[in-house]
């Protein structure tokens, strides 16, 4: 059973684009012909409650920090995050900024780091396969008898 959820999970991924800087442009990138994550199906949502992936794409600063929060809680469970870029994943230039979160995983749990200023397209697409390998290992059916 635990088979057949995650190929459901990983046949359909819906992420909620949380672009906040230049990175943001390379995941519209990803998005285009060339790459093409629809045949993935991949496909972005515009609302977090349609949404099962946020990908947060930038430099997070403290006064957006609430709505990354907001946003996160308005998705249905399960729930998973890629941060990309140096600047979601630890502040990259900007971090001895005072207005600036050195890094995502500080709001919300963090299931995938993607490396780079700014990551390329593939860089984002290898993090998507990434995750969806961690959604074929995980255990989501528990069966009654089991405890």
């Amino acid at each position: 059973m635990d088979r057949i959820v995650a190929w459901s999970r990983n046949g359909s991924m819906w992420p909620l684009s949380f672009g906040l800087a230049c990175c943001s442009i390379e995941m519209m990138h990803a998005s285009m012909p060339r790459y093409d994550q629809d045949r993935l199906g991949i496909i972005f949502r515009a609302s977090p409650r349609q949404a099962d992936v946020m990908i947060v794409a930038g430099t997070l600063t403290n006064k957006m920090a609430p709505a990354l929060r907001q946003c996160y809680d308005q998705m249905p469970d399960p729930k998973w995050v890629i941060s990309m870029g140096s600047c979601a994943n630890s502040g990259g230039y900007y971090h001895y900024s005072y207005s600036v979160v050195r890094g995502v995983d500080r709001v919300v749990p963090v299931d995938i780091y993607v490396p780079g200023c700014p990551p390329t397209a593939e860089a984002l697409l290898y993090g998507i396969f990434q995750l969806q390998n961690k959604i074929r290992r995980t255990k989501t059916v528990r069966m009654w008898y089991r405890r």
